[in-house]
């Protein structure tokens, strides 16, 4: 009899049936069970699947029974399975890393997969079968990636990352107290510190690289602009990625400097590779299965990683791009030349230094971005003389931890400023909007930090074992907030009809850790962009309210894991919508970082705004309806015609131009920390 069952229950899924699984009516799953299904996908992902159907599913279904309901007629399908008959896949329970060849190309085999399944049924049985059998890091990114990018997963939430893996986020310390709590079944809540000490003055600024927020902020971006994207493998384009590229890490760079100011502490120098590395870095985070992330001394000389690449090569990538820049032309790989003197020029650089798939010439200039995160991860152990796992600076989830990231990304944006100050500043009759003016511009309410404990699950820590239950098991970290505020905007709109604008909001630190004010040009270099939105402007006066809460810079906390859950298993059970769309992209940083760290005694910030024409601006319509953050680009959006950064982008010779701007507007503001 069970013989009988089983056979049957084969051959239905040969013919793709969603077992016992809600379905929209529509051919496809709701939105409810896509969430459902993804959320105990990643549940416990070194553990057994704990929803009974997945499970069942992932035990019987044939990733090559059907290629109909592939969009490669089941190429992918065909070749991972191959791989994992013939035994060539890395096993489960060791270290993953994006940055080594043969596991990223395991990773995407899985991604390809997933990404050309037409239905969900195909998805999500591929999914259930695979986490079976191949390795939990692999799984756990190519998954993010499919949802990230896969049309059938628009609706569908990530989990939070650290969550997820919160061995990569978590000390080892709190992550032993987890297990002690699991094996004497005794609930804990354990208080997280962050690496280092107060003898380190890179102490003061670790709230920042190491915030759980900053890092899901840093790891979704490159989920959502990954640099092994082929256009002809994927099918369409990533708009401006290599100027994205350069502007969320120039951000990033902005605002640690602006963190460092607020502490005390001089910005960040960018690093020399003929020059000792000067910060050390012991990371307190272990591996799931794999060991410690190696520790790193200071005063390090940079050696070449063994195997992997030499420090000359990063060099000499160095010296061609800087003289693609002063000749303002990249050689491409049949060579010919490529103008990056226009507007196109940031967004080859960017494609070129990372270097992503977009790269125009990746055997002459190389991959410094990528290249320099393994040179940097590896200098504990070069050589492999102790055979110790990929560094910090080897994931996206973990890098910024290590203050090197800063410095290193300091060195590249150095490289973007010196081709982006060679352009002519721009006139004012590029920068200004006839007929509008900014009347008065005020902040309502207090710019003031402070920090507060947040509070997450470690559940997926720690393993089970038969009879053994779970117990409430979480770690709360001190973290970076502000209270809520407004920007209050007064402008008059000359014209008889109404008009669109852009507004766009930048801040900078007044003055540098000599106490000396920065000059304009140096000022908006180092502006940090706090909102980008559009409007209409009626006839006459207009009021512009923009809360803090509603910048396209930022995105809310994502729910935690254990709330997805209760929140699809709801839904499902009561056969109701679930509405999560505010959640959809964790592509901005956290709101609760839109504000850097003032000081006690108020930190001064230039803080300027200028209204452009909307009009000219706009890249895709009704900009002034739109509530969905689109800021770099998510799901292919792109709404601004104007590069990252405009009007400050370029060199400014004489502030005099901008002050004379009617759209423009800057005032001196203090932020203070409790």
């Amino acid at each position: 009899m069970k013989a009988l069952v089983l056979c049957t229950l084969v051959a239905a899924v040969a013919a793709w049936p969603y077992l016992g699984f809600q379905n929209d009516g529509a051919g496809g799953a709701s939105t409810a069970q896509k969430q459902h299904d993804i959320n105990y996908l990643l549940w416990k992902v070194y553990e057994d699947v704990q929803d009974d159907n997945l499970k069942q599913l992932g035990e019987v279904f044939d990733p090559e029974a059907d290629t109909s309901h592939y969009s490669d007629d089941g190429a992918a399908a065909h070749k991972l399975v191959k791989e994992l008959k013939e035994g060539r896949l890395l096993e489960q329970k060791h270290w993953f890393s994006l940055f080594n060849n043969r596991q990223r190309e395991e990773a995407l085999w899985l991604y390809d997969v997933l990404e050309h399944s037409t239905d969900w049924n195909t998805f999500v049985g591929n999914a259930a079968y695979f986490r079976h059998y191949v390795n939990e890091g692999e799984f756990v990114y190519a998954l993010y990636a499919a949802v990230t990018h896969s049309p059938l997963t628009h609706d569908v939430v990530l989990p939070p990352p650290y969550e997820v893996t919160p061995h990569l986020f978590t000390n080892s310390e709190i992550i032993q107290e987890a297990y002690h709590a699991k094996m004497t079944q005794t609930p804990g809540k354990f208080r997280s510190e962050y690496s280092g000490s107060k003898r380190n003055p890179e102490q003061r600024v670790a709230y920042f690289g190491e915030d759980i927020g900053l890092n899901t902020h840093h790891v979704t971006w490159h989920l959502n602009f990954p640099f092994w994207w082929n256009d002809a493998h994927e099918g369409h384009h990533i708009a401006r990625k290599g100027e994205n590229f350069f502007w969320v890490h120039h951000q990033l760079t902005v605002r640690f400097d602006a963190e460092r100011l607020s502490n005390y502490l001089s910005p960040v120098d960018e690093l020399h590779w003929d020059k000792p590395l000067k910060e050390g870095f012991s990371p307190h985070t272990t591996y799931k299965y794999g060991g410690n992330f190696p520790s790193r001394p200071d005063n390090v000389n940079y050696e070449d990683v063994e195997g992997i690449t030499r420090v000359r090569d990063l060099v000499l990538s160095e010296s061609r791009i800087f003289d693609a820049i002063a000749h303002g032309y990249v050689i491409a790989k049949d060579g010919t030349k490529i103008d990056i003197k226009n507007s196109r020029g940031v967004e080859i650089l960017g494609d070129l230094i990372e270097a992503s798939e977009y790269s125009p010439n990746f055997a002459y200039y190389g991959s410094i971005h990528n290249l320099a995160h393994i040179i940097i991860g590896r200098q504990g152990d070069p050589h492999g003389k102790y055979d110790l796992p990929p560094g910090v600076l080897e994931h996206f989830e973990t890098a910024t931890r290590d203050p090197s990231f800063f410095r290193f990304h300091k060195y590249m944006d150095n490289m973007f400023r010196e081709h982006i100050d060679s352009f002519a500043p721009y006139t004012k009759e590029q920068l200004e909007f006839s007929g509008v003016a900014v009347d008065n511009f005020a902040i309502d309410g207090k710019l003031e930090t402070f920090f507060e404990d947040f509070e997450y699950s470690l559940l997926t820590a720690v393993d089970d074992a038969p009879g053994i239950e779970d117990v409430d098991i979480s770690t709360v970290v001190s973290r970076l907030n502000h209270k809520d505020f407004s920007f209050n905007i007064d402008v008059t709109n000359n014209h008889e009809e109404e008009v669109l604008a852009t507004v766009r909001i930048f801040a900078w630190p007044h003055r540098d850790n000599n106490g000396i004010v920065f000059p304009f040009d140096e000022g908006r270099w180092r502006a940090i962009e706090l909102d980008r939105f559009w409007t209409k402007l009626s006839a006459g006066v207009n009021h512009i309210v923009r809360k803090s809460k509603d910048s396209s810079v930022t995105v809310p906390d994502v729910p935690s894991f254990q709330t997805l859950i209760q929140k699809a298993n709801e839904a499902l059970a009561s056969g109701s919508e679930l509405n999560l769309r505010q959640y959809e992209s964790a592509l901005g940083l956290p709101n609760r970082f839109l504000l850097p760290k003032g000081n006690s005694n108020g930190m001064e910030f230039d803080l300027v705004v200028a209204v452009t024409d909307g009009k000219a601006d706009a890249a895709v319509d009704d900009l002034h309806t739109n509530t969905k953050f689109n800021h770099y680009g998510y799901r292919g959006v792109y709404p601004d015609n104007q590069p990252h950064g405009y009007p400050l982008d370029r060199r400014v010779d004489d502030e005099r131009i901008f002050q004379s701007l009617s759209n423009f507007k800057q005032i001196l503001v203090k932020i203070t920390h409790q």
